[in-house]
């Protein structure tokens, strides 16, 4: 057991440094786009994106979900499991292929903008079949391969990215780059899958296999949709209701929002493996390790939304002056940056302890409430009705699964809760600390010091202990990052 908290420790310090570099210079790449096109290309531009993306999970119906959870059980099936999914992957990926190609043709938008969607559709599918290898890796325990790719992903786009622009090819070239990349990492996790893990993807095809994992997947399929819908469709909503340049102008929001996502991401991708298997060796260690997720991720989550949202204007004021109008949907946003922290580990603990079925009806019921505030507020307020949706929205979601979570594991919310007054205490003094002193700081120094501060009073609190940054210290340091 202990050895498994090690490496949960291990591989999310790994994965989450990995994706902090990823994330910074993702958002540098959109910060670049967006000072040399305006809103409206910009909103073309992810337009294409999101499209793309909602289609691409009828390519992987949550497949890449249950093969983490099934490797995890029986590592010694790993081949079987991935030629299986493979398999059901490229009839779906066809499928999906088509399907888009017709609706963009169908639908009244220019011919960039379809092009944009070609180019993107390439990428849907690449990466579809790239998260099936990682998946793998994550059944395994072992983060270190995809922290690597996700670095190499962003340095690619970046590079190629500027180089578009210095040379004036446009957004169509811009959309290229992004294929360029997902054909690297593609080939980069099929060879760590077949070459270093020794996983076969082309091993004979077991049919009885296949319909297990079908009837695993269908709660997982629905989860997905669900959720993809939920986290894209405000976009495409957007661009049918308020035009290219609100769906530029949430972009600012989103992107922030999207960029931090980094922090929950990475730290249930390693814990998902230990609640599933948790669930079924010791459910103490179950509850002390789900406490422990959702104290973690208030700790970071908190200070992260108010801090955003009392330098919001300088942030915004690096890229074009016509994007001040994104300020207010920023600030709403943020303020679902909590809740949208706290769902993570609460839908992982739901997955992995067999309640997926319950957490696809959490999604389904937070979808339609979502679509329903969406259509209301998105005709009224743009792109500010959408960032009203996104907190309410999450919100909902984590009511919904707190009802749940008592069932699985007898955890202590008290012990939550004044980890939460805490860090919400540390959080405000903090954004005192930078509104007092923004205009006579630089606002890099700023947000240092407001860290340190944060970090300071936090400790002395006691939300966040000693023994915690040593432990993540020490994980950083261990020379063996793979699955032991």
């Amino acid at each position: 057991m202990t050895s498994k908290i090690s490496n949960i420790a291990k591989n999310t310090s790994y994965f989450t440094l990995a994706l902090i570099i990823q994330k910074i210079i993702s958002f540098s790449y959109f910060v670049l786009l967006a000072r040399n096109f305006g809103p409206e290309d910009l909103g073309k531009y992810y337009f294409a994106i999101s499209f793309t993306t909602v289609f691409s999970i009828f390519i992987d119906l949550g497949l890449s979900n249950v093969l983490t959870r099934e490797v995890a059980k029986k590592p010694e099936k790993a081949s079987g499991l991935l030629s299986s999914v493979v398999l059901l992957k490229s009839i779906l990926a066809a499928i999906s292929l088509l399907t888009a190609i017709v609706i963009i043709n169908l639908l009244n938008y220019s011919e960039i903008t379809k092009q944009l969607v070609y180019i993107s559709i390439i990428c849907m599918i690449l990466d579809s079949f790239t998260l099936s290898f990682f998946a793998v890796m994550r059944g395994f325990h072992n983060l270190a391969y995809e922290s690597v790719a996700s670095i190499l992903f962003q340095a690619i786009v970046i590079i190629f990215g500027f180089l578009v622009i210095k040379f004036d090819y446009g957004l169509k070239w811009q959309m290229v780059v992004l294929a360029l990349a997902s054909t690297f990492n593609f080939l980069y996790a099929l060879y760590i899958t077949v070459f270093k893990l020794k996983t076969r993807f082309f091993s004979a095809i077991d049919q009885n296999l296949i319909r297990t994992i079908i009837l695993l997947v269908i709660p997982f399929a629905l989860y997905a949709i669900f959720q993809r819908m939920f986290t894209y469709f405000d976009t495409l909503l957007l661009s049918f209701f308020a035009g290219d340049k609100y769906v530029g102008l949430y972009q600012v929001a989103f992107k922030i929002i999207f960029a931090l996502q980094f922090l929950p991401m990475a730290f249930t991708a390693s814990v998902y493996p230990a609640f599933a298997s948790y669930w079924t060796s010791n459910r103490e260690q179950l509850a002390v390790t789900f406490e422990r997720a959702m104290n973690y991720l208030i700790v970071i989550s908190l200070p992260i939304t108010f801090g955003i949202m009392v330098i919001s204007d300088k942030l915004v004021s690096i890229l074009k002056p016509e994007y001040i109008e994104a300020l207010p949907s920023l600030n709403i946003g943020m303020l679902a940056l909590l809740f949208l922290f706290i769902n993570y580990p609460i839908g992982s603990l739901l997955n992995a302890c067999d309640r997926q079925k319950r957490n696809t009806m959490h999604m389904g019921i937070t979808l339609i409430f979502s679509i329903i505030l969406n259509l209301i507020l998105i005709p009224r307020w743009q792109a500010v009705g959408a960032s009203i949706t996104v907190v309410a929205a999450n919100f909902l979601m984590l009511i919904l699964g707190l009802t749940v979570v008592p069932q699985i594991v007898k955890y202590r919310p008290k012990k939550i809760i004044i980890i939460f007054i805490k860090t919400l205490f540390a959080s405000l003094l903090m954004s005192a600390f930078v509104i007092l002193c923004k205009p006579f700081i630089n606002i890099f120094l700023l947000i240092m010091l407001a860290g340190v501060l944060y970090l300071l009073v936090i400790l002395a609190l006691g939300g966040f202990k000693k023994e915690d940054v040593i432990s993540i210290f020490n994980s950083f340091t261990s020379k063996n990052i793979v699955n032991e």
